[in-house]
């Protein structure tokens, strides 16, 4: 098994799921990791951590969620591994579920998201999305 935190998806990750057809509320597990200082692609001075950095994208983006109808369902910070491995543990684990994966997907292209992203970008080392569903019954 090969894990490599990435800070965005591939064009061909995100075109893969524009295609998946899927109905109903879809959940992203987001393991991330931080820089432990920010670093912005403009280059300007800060002295934020990158979790701090992250979070001026995190916030926000929490009313942008509730207010497309999602919801934050789980968000902690990862203690210890009870099986498996890594070679270097994430900082923050979150979950989030969103009405359908079109809803997703037109709320991460909106403009306003994409402004928030340079906050996201600059804090993060990396991280997993991974996006899942509960089985009907």
């Amino acid at each position: 098994m090969i894990v490599q935190n990435k800070v965005g998806h591939s064009d061909e990750q995100w075109a893969a799921l524009k295609a998946m057809n899927v109905e109903g509320p879809v959940n992203m597990v987001n393991m991330l990791k931080f820089k432990d200082r920010a670093e912005y692609a403009d280059g300007r001075e800060t002295n934020l951590t990158g979790a701090e950095a992250y979070q001026l994208y995190g916030a926000p983006m929490g009313d942008l969620i509730r207010a497309a109808g999602g919801q934050i369902l789980h968000a902690s910070q990862p203690i210890g591994m009870v099986v498996g491995e890594v070679e270097d543990m994430w900082h923050a684990v979150a979950i989030v579920e969103y009405p359908s994966l079109p809803e997703f997907i037109e709320l991460i292209e909106r403009p306003d998201v994409q402004a928030l992203h340079p906050h996201r970008i600059a804090g993060l080392e990396g991280q997993l999305n991974i996006c899942t569903q509960v089985p009907t019954q």
